[in-house]
C-alpha cells in the first residue's frame, strides 16, 4: 500500500476529521465506562456494545477518508457525510432524557463530539457543492490522467 498524499484541497476536512475522531473517542469512552450513570439507556446495552458501535462508526469514516484520499471524492464525502450524521446522533442522549439529567462531564462529551460532527459535516457539504458545481465528467469521482 502506497503512502497517501494529503492535497491542500484535503488538509482542512483531514484535520476536522482527526479532531471529530478523536471527540468521538473521548464521548464513546466516557458513555462505555459510565454506562450505568447515562440516563434512561436501555439496560440490554453492554460496555462492549457501546465499543464495537464506535469501531463499527469509525470504519465508515475511514472508508470515507480512503476514497477520498484515493481519487473517488463524490463516493468518499458521502461516506464521510454518513459519518458525520452519525457523530450528530448523540444528541440522542436528550431525546432519552434532558440535559439536566445528564453530568456535566456526560454534556461536554456529547457537545464535543456534536461540534465536531457537525464542523465535518459542513466541510463535507462544501467539498460536495463544489465538486457537484463542476463539469458532469469531473464530478463523477473518477480518477483523473494527470
Amino acid at each position: 500500500m502506497g503512502v497517501i498524499t494529503i492535497r491542500p484541497w484535503q488538509r482542512t476536512l483531514f484535520a476536522l476529521l482527526l479532531i471529530y475522531g478523536a471527540a468521538s473517542l473521548i464521548h464513546f469512552v466516557h458513555n462505555a465506562e459510565f454506562i450505568a450513570e447515562y440516563p434512561n439507556l436501555p439496560s440490554s446495552w453492554s460496555r462492549a456494545d457501546v465499543y464495537l458501535a464506535w469501531i463499527t462508526l469509525t470504519i465508515v469514516g475511514i472508508a470515507g477518508w480512503l476514497l477520498v484520499s484515493r481519487g473517488y471524492p463524490i463516493i468518499g464525502l458521502v461516506l464521510l457525510a454518513t459519518y458525520a450524521a452519525l457523530g450528530l446522533d448523540s444528541l440522542g442522549h436528550y431525546v432519552l432524557a434532558p440535559l439536566s439529567a445528564h453530568t456535566f462531564a456526560m454534556n461536554a462529551t456529547i457537545f464535543l463530539e456534536v461540534t465536531a460532527a457537525g464542523l465535518v459535516l459542513v466541510e463535507v457539504l462544501r467539498q460536495l457543492a463544489r465538486r457537484m458545481s463542476r463539469p458532469l465528467t469531473r464530478s463523477l469521482g473518477h480518477r483523473q490522467c494527470k
